[in-house]
């Protein structure tokens, strides 16, 4: 993990930008209220869990989708690198594939204006975006390259998905802003960086959470290989397959899942999904759970952890669950 400090007359400050830098505070992100942070434990499971289970595959092995270089000194990388900036970085304008589900953009007009607060460093350096090549490599094609940035002066969350630098200027499928200080949805319909029209911040295995002192306080991103619409927190549907969980579906892992035999450290990320469980956020290869990319992570240890559990380890609970209103029926949205 890169740190960036500069030591001004014996006083050590923050880089404008540092590369998986302390995120501001308090944490975990977002309001206790909000969905990635809510408490599943107790929650109703599906009447059609059994079904979703055997959709995805009961001997399905989960993957840890983290880690740090694919090889020593690579240019590309395992995870979701994220940028944690001042308020002094230049805000830039984007320029979209999706501009009227995106932020940044005056709709009215369709004219994407400054609002994103990319880190210069991103045009050039390596790591700075997902899959680590630097913003001028094209590589829209064949890889997500999403681009997360925490403005830790104001609590702002911005997150732009297909990022590329053209020479001239920033290109993008998407892009989505957070206030970190409110648990506003996206507007229904709306996709964000990522297909359900989540945040994925939020939703990251941390490397700073995994081994702190305390217990992790939040659910995690995963992918399954398709969809059929979507359920609260998600505004967005990205298929219509028949029997696959849709979009915004959460899964939990069974409390009678015995863990003594895991790590410490993998107790503590597994003893997270019993508690708030996994939220489908896009289509992907089957129980993905996503990470930070950082070089302290330990392959050795996180794949076959993980590899240890299958999809008939987990329960998807109420389609749509929230506190007191476990099934919304006006929130799910399926195959038109």
């Amino acid at each position: 993990m890169l740190v960036s400090t500069a030591a001004l007359g014996g006083v050590v400050v923050a880089a404008p930008s540092v590369l998986g830098g302390a995120l501001p505070g308090p944490l975990p992100i977002f309001p206790a209220s909000n969905w990635w942070n809510l408490d599943v434990s107790t929650a109703p499971i599906d009447p059609a869990s059994p079904s979703y289970i055997a959709f995805i595959g009961s001997t399905r092995t989960m993957h840890p989708d983290f880690g740090g270089n694919v090889s020593p000194g690579s240019v590309q990388v395992y995870g979701f690198p994220y940028a944690v900036v001042d308020s002094t970085v230049t805000k830039r304008a984007v320029q979209f594939q999706y501009a009227s589900e995106s932020d940044g953009v005056d709709h009215s007009t369709n004219v994407s204006t400054p609002f994103y607060p990319i880190p210069d460093e991103a045009i050039a350096q390596a790591h700075w975006i997902e899959g680590g090549d630097p913003g001028t490599v094209d590589l829209r094609s064949s890889s997500d390259r999403h681009l997360l940035i925490v403005d830790r002066d104001r609590q702002f969350l911005y997150e732009l998905y297909n990022v590329f630098y053209d020479g001239s200027g920033w290109l993008a499928g998407s892009g989505a802003f957070f206030d970190l200080n409110t648990n506003a949805r996206r507007p229904e319909g709306w996709t964000s960086a990522d297909a359900a029209g989540l945040a994925i911040l939020p939703g990251l295995v941390r490397y700073d959470e995994v081994f702190g002192s305390g217990e992790i306080r939040h659910a995690f991103r995963v992918t399954v290989r398709a969809t059929d619409g979507y359920v609260y927190p998600a505004s967005h549907r990205a298929g219509s397959t028949t029997g696959a969980l849709p979009m915004g579906a959460r899964l939990r892992l069974k409390a009678t899942r015995d863990l003594s035999a895991f790590p410490p450290e993998m107790q503590k990320i597994f003893r997270a999904m019993q508690r708030y469980g996994l939220i489908v956020a896009d289509n992907g290869s089957d129980l993905f759970v996503s990470g930070t990319y950082d070089t302290r992570w330990d392959n050795g240890v996180l794949n076959p952890a993980f590899g240890a559990l299958t999809a008939n380890d987990f329960d998807v609970i109420a389609l749509g669950y929230q506190p007191r209103l476990a099934r919304p029926t006006n929130l799910r949205i399926v195959g038109q």
